[in-house]
């Protein structure tokens, strides 16, 4: 095989449009530049994203801020007093979620140490807050980092 058998896929390429052939070529008179105005003269070159004064899109529509973080994990938060009125031996995602404390779509939980706790509980969390450990472990309780 050599370079000079290569050919372009079947329908992959078309004739150029040769205009201004006459008026039976279908691309006559006005060569398929329209009758009149400025893209009909020659040298017209209007610029990228020019619409003939409307208001172009790029100026009409919104602009994006920022960036979104397309694998940002979403995290469920619980105070350390929240913990206390509930009736469990052990808070974890998945209980939370089964009494609905914790919405469905949420990746991890997170303990914040605002309120206080007398009871013993076992925690099972992604991230424990140093007060809120403290706390825990003071009223008996134990902390499981997952």
């Amino acid at each position: 095989m050599n370079i000079t058998d290569l050919k372009p896929a079947k329908g992959a390429t078309s004739k150029t449009k040769r205009v201004g052939r006459g008026r039976s070529s279908g691309h006559g008179k006005t060569s398929c530049r329209g009758h009149n105005g400025e893209g009909q003269r020659s040298g017209c070159s209007a610029k990228r994203g020019f619409e003939g004064g409307q208001m172009p899109a790029y100026r009409r529509l919104p602009k994006l801020k920022g960036f979104k973080v397309i694998n940002q994990l979403k995290y469920a938060e619980i105070n350390v007093g929240m913990i206390e009125k509930l009736k469990l031996k052990e808070v974890s995602l998945a209980s939370l979620k089964e009494i609905k404390k914790a919405h469905p779509s949420c990746d991890g939980l997170r303990v914040l140490g605002n309120g206080e706790i007398s009871k013993k509980v076992t925690v099972k969390a992604s991230y424990v807050t140093p007060q809120a450990k403290e706390k825990i472990e003071a009223a008996g309780g134990k902390v499981e980092l997952i």
